[in-house]
């Protein structure tokens, strides 16, 4: 097997007539930390985001005309619409979601289903196996040469407050950590059948979403995270390491505070990377050689904000930061929200193609 180090093999490959390195091979030196020629982007976007560009330039498959190197899909319930009720959707885990207000692609959780600390309350979520083969075969035979992966959407800490409600769930840690441990276990168990399901396909890597942080620290605070959630995710990482793949842990808001345990428990990229939030700088000499990460372009204030040059310049100031030493995907941070500009999304993606 060949050995990439710094682009050098792909300059090899190119003076030999060979093909230069896929989408795929440098994504995983990113995540091995070696720097290559091309750097690794992606770029995600909201329902309401993508249609406002494709109107705009009249071409619904827009996004097809550019190289972008991961390709990924998570589980988090298959919510269908309730036909009594328009515009709220019931997942396999018996949680309804009510997309009328401002989050038209997730929604929130008006009524928990579990209203009281009493694990006898657990609806025993619906496994859909067939569904779950049938996307990941879906997701590997229209993944062309990009990296590609499955994940667990809401996997842990989410999985829980959707249940309960936050308050309660943040509550009930300190008040009933019997019931939190008993919930935790079986949300862990749930979500090892689906990774098992998912193990037995050749993925690259294995995604967690599950959204810890606010914008100043965590929302639970670290030692609860330690206590409730750390061994729970260890487990979790190790079942989809036996397998060799690839671990990627997605998190908003502030997680700085526990990177040394995700490191610990086995991670090799975190995303999302919000620059509002982390002095990139910083996490990237303290952490770069041990863990990638994937974003760091600001949906929040850059892309809404900036006009079209200045989103250019913030890319390229926060590349010439992250990309020494590999351990980098360039990314914004979140899937691109409704309000960022049409000029903004067009000027990020002709940066990113860049390079």
């Amino acid at each position: 097997m060949e050995e990439f180090v710094n682009g050098k093999i792909l300059k090899t490959r190119e003076k030999e007539g060979m093909p230069a390195m896929t989408r795929r091979e440098t994504v995983i030196q990113a995540l091995n930390h070696k720097e290559t020629d091309k750097l690794p982007w992606f770029v995600e976007f909201t329902g309401q985001e993508y249609e406002k560009v494709a109107r705009a330039l009249g071409d619904d498959h827009f996004i097809d005309r550019y190289a972008l190197c991961l390709h990924y899909w998570q589980y988090w319930g298959y919510p269908e619409e309730d036909p009594d009720r328009p515009g709220h959707f019931v997942d396999d885990f018996g949680v309804t979601w009510d997309r009328t207000g401002a989050d038209k692609d997730i929604g929130v959780v008006n009524d928990p289903v579990i209203k009281e600390p009493d694990i006898s309350l657990f609806p025993v979520p619906f496994l859909n196996e067939k569904r779950i083969r049938e996307k990941c075969e879906q997701l590997l035979s229209t993944k062309e040469d990009k990296f590609c992966f499955a994940g667990i959407g809401f996997s842990m800490f989410e999985r829980l407050w959707s249940y309960v409600g936050m308050e309660d769930a943040l509550a009930y840690m300190l008040t009933d950590p019997e019931f939190v441990d008993e919930l935790l276990d079986k949300i862990m168990e749930f979500d090892l059948r689906v990774l098992d399901i998912m193990n037995e396909y050749p993925f690259d890597a294995v995604y967690f979403g599950d959204d810890w942080g606010q914008q100043r620290g965590m929302i639970m605070g670290a030692p609860l995270w330690r206590r409730f959630i750390k061994p729970r995710m260890a487990e979790l990482y190790r079942r989809a390491k036996k397998n060799g793949k690839f671990v990627i842990q997605h998190s908003c808001g502030d997680v700085e505070e526990v990177f040394p345990d995700l490191i610990e428990i086995g991670l090799d990229c975190y995303q999302t990377v919000q620059p509002e939030i982390y002095d990139l700088n910083k996490i990237k000499q303290t952490y770069g050689d041990k863990l990638s990460f994937w974003g760091t372009i600001s949906t929040q204030k850059a892309l809404p904000n900036l006009s079209p040059e200045e989103v250019k310049q913030k890319i390229q100031d926060t590349v010439g930061i992250m990309r020494k030493g590999g351990g980098f995907i360039l990314a914004p941070t979140h899937a691109i929200p409704g309000d960022v500009p049409v000029e903004n999304v067009l000027a990020m993606l002709e940066q990113f193609s860049k390079y």
